[in-house]
């Protein structure tokens, strides 16, 4: 297991026309991205297959926050996940993440948005 990882970084990546921002310094990493649509496309995944075979009902489920967290605590990296310049998700502080007011608003507020 790491111990203690440190990272120097500044970079912008463009997805879709959209720059997402990624910084770091030490053991703390921020991803800022422009805006909550960015982040909401971003995360909805693959298109549905209509032609793909159902899930079996009885698959585990499985988490990704906690397992970003889980793997942020491992490498001994704390992870801020801002949208729009303010923190949504910070991974790595404790045993779960840790989402904030500004996520639930964030994601309320897109669903009245057209698309």
């Amino acid at each position: 297991m790491a111990n203690g990882l440190e990272l120097e970084a500044q970079l912008v990546v463009t997805w879709d026309g959209d720059a997402i921002q990624i910084a770091a310094s030490g053991t703390y990493l921020i991803v800022n991205f422009p805006s909550q649509r960015v982040l909401d496309k971003l995360t909805s995944g693959p298109p549905k297959d209509p032609n793909a075979p159902p899930k079996p009902r009885n698959a585990p489920k499985i988490d990704p926050l906690q397992q970003l967290n889980d793997l942020a605590l491992r490498l001994g990296l704390v992870m801020d996940l801002r949208v729009a310049g303010k923190t949504h998700v910070t991974f790595g502080t404790g045993r779960s993440p840790k989402i904030t007011i500004n996520a639930v608003l964030g994601k309320i507020g897109s669903f009245f948005r057209g698309n």
